[in-house]
């Protein structure tokens, strides 16, 4: 590993990697709810990384959270720093990975990921998806536990990952989702249903 890839992460790692997993928590806890990382406590810039990306990795990434790159992230500085700051060993088969970073071209198809099973479902892949933006695209109702009556998000996203996730996702089996873009991040929880808006 070349010194010079080498970047800072948080300034104050232990709280900040706190804050955002507690934020990571809200936004699986409450599904559809966009939530905004603060500027003081976000990582440093990493080329590739959105900063709600790059700090999600610093929070959930360690030595036991094998992590599948998609080709868009497989870059020297992105392997050098997470495999430096997180300790997360990078795979390279889908099936072993228990955290997968996906972009925008990757999401029509999300086979061979973990999906879990019915006695160990959190043993499933979580997807952590940077996005351009997180608005725009199709209106759809989410609902499910966390959602009073229903969160009406509209993602821009292609409609074969929705059709990815409802073969991918046979509850208590499935692939927990973080959306990001920017300093902001929405979480979709494989319990949650996913329809047509009315």
């Amino acid at each position: 590993m070349s010194a010079t890839l080498l970047q800072p992460a948080f300034a104050d790692p232990a709280l900040d990697a706190q804050r955002s997993f507690r934020v990571a928590l809200k936004a699986l806890a409450g599904p559809g709810v966009t939530h905004c990382l603060q500027p003081a406590h976000q990582p440093p810039a990493l080329p590739g990384l959105a900063a709600a990306t790059h700090a999600l990795c610093l929070a959930l990434l360690d030595l036991d959270t094998p992590l599948w790159l998609a080709p868009a992230f497989d870059t020297p500085a992105i392997r050098a720093n997470l495999s430096f700051h997180c300790g997360c060993p990078i795979v390279g088969d889908r099936q072993n990975a228990r955290f997968a970073l996906l972009d925008e071209n990757q999401l029509s198809d999300l086979s061979g990921f973990d999906l879990g099973n019915d006695r160990y479902p959190d043993q499933s892949c979580t997807l952590l998806i940077q996005l351009p933006s997180l608005n725009g695209g199709r209106t759809l109702s989410w609902r499910g536990p966390g959602i009073q009556y229903e969160n009406r998000v509209a993602l821009p996203l292609q409609d074969s990952f929705w059709q990815q996730r409802g073969l991918h996702n046979d509850f208590p089996r499935g692939l927990d989702v973080f959306f990001l873009a920017g300093s902001e991040l929405l979480g979709l929880p494989r319990s949650t249903r996913v329809e047509e808006g009315a």
